[in-house]
């Protein structure tokens, strides 16, 4: 019989170096399937360390991007009108319930309130998912588990989860990689030389500093593995980092100066 989530299991191991002891953590976690909430900044490996989790857990990993738009549809699922009349279609949420595997709602938050309460029932001890639509009660899976992030800095009032969502989840904090980690990273997903790589982490360190002071975020992990990527791509070092680093960071020409002064300072 088909595996219906095989196409969500990892065949190769994702490469994610721990800063701390967020790994064992983790897996105590999901030895009592405890729902789990990742707070971090954009870009600093959370959607990362949840691939790699699964992976050594060899279980499923099922992602969804939450929008202001999604509906509890969209993650339970909805009847579909075919040839043959409607039939029912399991959303990520419904699927990963059903099958056992790890259900990753990232930025969380963005999804609108009446939407994120439908995790509710999977987050306590009842461990179910009701679909209204079809009538019908699903019982999760043992091997289930509902994962869900979100940056903490960048929320308002208006978009933050509620308190009776927080306290259904044990929480780690994720923040930008201490330098020796993130030399690493950038070296593994780009090809750079450790030369190269050091001098990225120096202006991300820059960088960072400016946040709250001109910046709403700093220069994330991601943003120097893409100016690594395309400087291994043979892009001059001025060129790349403006490009990956700078310019998608801001539009104020005060700000630019100032960060493209510190690229210039490392290359």
């Amino acid at each position: 019989m088909t595996d219906p989530i095989a196409q969500y299991r990892f065949r190769e191991e994702p490469f994610y170096r721990a800063s701390g002891d967020e790994i064992s953590l983790y897996e105590a976690a999901y030895a009592v399937r405890m729902p789990m909430m990742l707070k971090g900044p954009t870009g600093c490996g959370k959607t990362r360390f949840v691939e790699y989790m699964a992976w050594r857990l060899d279980r499923p990993l099922i992602t969804v991007a939450c929008n202001e738009d999604m509906t509890a549809s969209d993650l339970v699922g909805r009847f579909l009108l075919g040839t043959d009349g409607a039939h029912w279609q399991d959303g990520p949420l419904a699927m990963a319930a059903r099958h056992g595997a790890i259900c990753y709602l990232d930025e969380v938050v963005e999804a609108r309130q009446d939407t994120t309460v439908v995790i509710h029932p999977l987050t306590d001890t009842r461990r179910v998912l009701p679909l209204d639509k079809k009538n019908e009660l699903v019982h999760a899976h043992p091997n289930f588990q509902l994962v869900i992030s979100y940056n903490p800095g960048y929320q308002s009032l208006m978009k933050d989860l509620k308190q009776s969502t927080k306290q259904r989840f044990c929480a780690l904090d994720f923040d930008y990689p201490a330098r020796q980690v993130e030399l690493e990273v950038i070296m593994h997903e780009t090809g750079v030389d450790e030369d190269i790589a050091s001098r990225l982490v120096g202006i991300g360190e820059r960088g960072r500093n400016l946040k709250g002071h001109g910046l709403d975020e700093g220069i994330s992990t991601r943003m120097l593995v893409y100016a690594g990527a395309l400087i291994a791509r043979g892009v001059k070092p001025l060129d790349a980092c403006r490009m990956a680093l700078v310019r998608p960071l801001t539009d104020d020409p005060d700000m630019r100066d100032a960060l493209d002064a510190a690229v210039t300072t490392y290359f």
